[in-house]
């Protein structure tokens, strides 16, 4: 499936382009990856080619089931052409089922600078678009209760706090679940 997303540019940042992930991304997964940050909030780790090997094929997998649809997040570089700059993933996507889940993370030197919000927005809004009529209408958004930055990120994209979760394995700690309503895309 080739779906490109974009997400406009702002006065202070450039235009995002959201694409499926592809073999040619492993060095810039594994360049991410090696941030112990993103390493701290992700649960599987990416660190040899093997591993990125795997993530990308799981990515892939994803893709051709139809229930997780993991985009790339590049902004463009004029030395490189474009580079990584984030991961959004839409999760749990069932034909029937109300809810499905987002993810993403941000590649440490685009963090602060509100790449994950838009690249979230952007997925967002193609998954209202592109599942209503399989009647999804809600969007929920988990992370550790002690990840602030998430809980802003979900706070500006239009995801409301809901509650506090248990630790359930794998993640050690309580977690916040966060909602975002069809209706409130308008």
């Amino acid at each position: 499936m080739s779906i490109i997303l974009r997400a406009p540019a702002t006065r202070s940042a450039p235009e995002l382009i959201l694409r499926a992930w592809r073999d040619d991304d492993r060095d810039a997964l594994l360049a991410a990856y090696q941030d112990p940050v993103l390493r701290q909030w992700t649960r599987l780790p990416v660190t040899t080619t093997v591993e990125a090997d795997r993530w990308l094929a799981r990515m892939r997998q994803g893709w051709r089931d139809g229930d997780q649809f993991s985009f790339a997040v590049l902004e463009p570089d004029p030395g490189i052409g474009e580079r990584l700059v984030a991961n959004v993933v839409l999760k749990r996507v069932t034909p029937g089922r109300p809810d499905a889940e987002v993810g993403y993370w941000t590649a440490a030197p685009a963090r602060g600078r509100g790449v994950a919000g838009r690249a979230l927005d952007a997925v967002s809004r193609w998954a209202f678009a592109r599942f209503a009529d399989g009647g999804l209408s809600r969007l929920e958004l988990l992370h550790q209760v002690d990840n602030p930055a998430s809980c802003r990120v979900a706070e500006k994209t239009g995801f409301r706090f809901q509650e506090v979760l248990p630790a359930q394995p794998p993640f050690p700690r309580d977690g916040h679940r966060h909602v975002r309503r069809a209706d409130a895309d308008g």
